[in-house]
């Protein structure tokens, strides 16, 4: 086995990473997960996620997991309204007989990030996640230094050795820079996202538009998405087009709601005021995203013992609902490279599953760009609503 005697890290304990372990072990690989989180329960999880039938599903399929899936999604929760800046509906999935069930490939079922997480979890080994751990530095290691090729140092004090080093740490990933110099560019639209706990209380108007599913408002080339949770909130994402240092540039604290309640009467000035119940509850945790996206014609040469996989190899913004998807598939033919057998070395595997996720990347970012484009454009609802006529089954949602 390619893998024999070998120790492979996982930086990242997202469902990319989660889901990689869970394959790895099932062919009996030696395997750890160093997530920075203290603990499973230190933080609230974030928005709901659609599993596609190619992607999610199928990485849940092969990790021996949709029957878990299956007791923790949300049915129904994938219903959708399409509304203008004034609320005004255009399309309502509300009203339509569901059609959609396991097995279709249209079938987008909905699960919270923090059940999905659960489910993952409780898949793998006992202690295969070792939580509080923040990297400080990463040590590339010549066989005449040390055993294992590199060396992982936590700002707790703790160290790791691994053979082999798969980067699933996000966005800002400590692992990419590692792999390749090429840096993402910025896509033209920030987002500001927050949750509202208990929106039937806190949000009621919008709450009642919501009914259970997700929202899309798009008009004045902005947008505003929305997504209820299992647990009663609802988050939502603001988007429209700014400057790439709008963040730091704006002199809102985002921690005040005042002022960012301020701002958005000023920035979405033509919209009806149903929208101010996404920014008149106290305490509300607001966080500006600006949107970058990896170059789609990327390419580097792969390494004998590193690699990377979701957004920490292909960042782009959440216009197409592909994140989560991309990552979970990234697992599945990263695993199967590292495990069919059909590889005399890691590196020669390396480079099979790296060359099918540049491939893939490159189709689906160039969708997203699009999506992300057009979206925040005058013409945003009419060609949404275009698009969902003429393919009814693409949703360019985040999640």
């Amino acid at each position: 086995m390619l893998l024999q005697n070998k120790k492979i890290a996982i930086v990242g304990g997202g469902p990319g990473g989660l889901t990689l372990a869970r394959l790895l072990q099932q062919k009996g690989a030696d395997v750890k997960v160093y997530e920075r989180d203290e603990s499973q329960e230190v933080r609230a999880q974030g928005a709901t996620l659609d599993l596609h039938f190619e992607s999610g599903l199928r990485a849940l399929e092969e990790a021996g997991l949709i029957d878990a899936f299956k007791a923790n999604y949300r049915p129904d929760a994938d219903r959708l309204r399409v509304v203008d800046e004034n609320a005004k509906i255009f399309l309502d999935e509300h009203h339509e007989d569901s059609t959609s069930s396991f097995g279709d490939e249209w079938f987008r079922p909905e699960i919270d990030r923090g059940p999905l997480r659960n489910i993952l979890l409780d898949s793998l080994l006992p202690g295969t996640v070792v939580w509080d751990s923040h990297i400080v530095a990463i040590e590339q290691r010549s066989a005449e230094e040390a055993e294992h090729s590199w060396e992982i140092i936590f700002q707790n004090g703790n160290t790791a050795a691994a053979d082999i080093l798969i980067g699933a740490d996000g966005a800002k990933s400590k692992i990419r820079p590692f792999v390749t110099p090429i840096k993402p560019f910025y896509s033209g639209v920030t987002v500001l996202e927050g949750n509202i706990p208990d929106a039937e209380k806190n949000a009621p108007k919008i709450y009642g538009l919501l009914k259970g599913g997700k929202i899309m408002a798009l008009g004045d080339s902005k947008t505003i998405s929305v997504s209820a949770k299992g647990d009663g909130s609802m988050d939502f994402y603001t988007g429209w087009n700014v400057d790439a240092n709008w963040v730091t540039g704006s002199g809102i604290d985002f921690k005040n709601g005042k002022q960012v309640l301020e701002w958005f009467k000023k920035e979405y000035a033509s919209w009806d005021d149903i929208w101010l119940e996404l920014f008149e509850v106290e305490g509300t945790v607001f966080t500006p995203r600006p949107q970058y996206c990896m170059p789609l014609d990327q390419q580097w040469e792969a390494k004998p013992d590193i690699t990377l996989i979701g957004d920490a190899a292909h960042w782009m913004p959440p216009y197409a609902g592909e994140g989560v998807n991309m990552a979970m598939l990234d697992a599945v033919e990263l695993s199967e490279s590292l495990t069919s057998g059909k590889f005399t070395d890691v590196q020669s595997a390396i480079a099979h599953y790296e060359k099918q996720m540049f491939a893939r990347f490159a189709e689906i970012g160039r969708d997203t760009l699009n999506n992300t484009e057009f979206m925040h454009s005058p013409e945003g609802l009419q060609k949404l609503l275009a698009m969902f006529n003429g393919q009814p089954n693409e949703r360019p949602v985040p999640g």
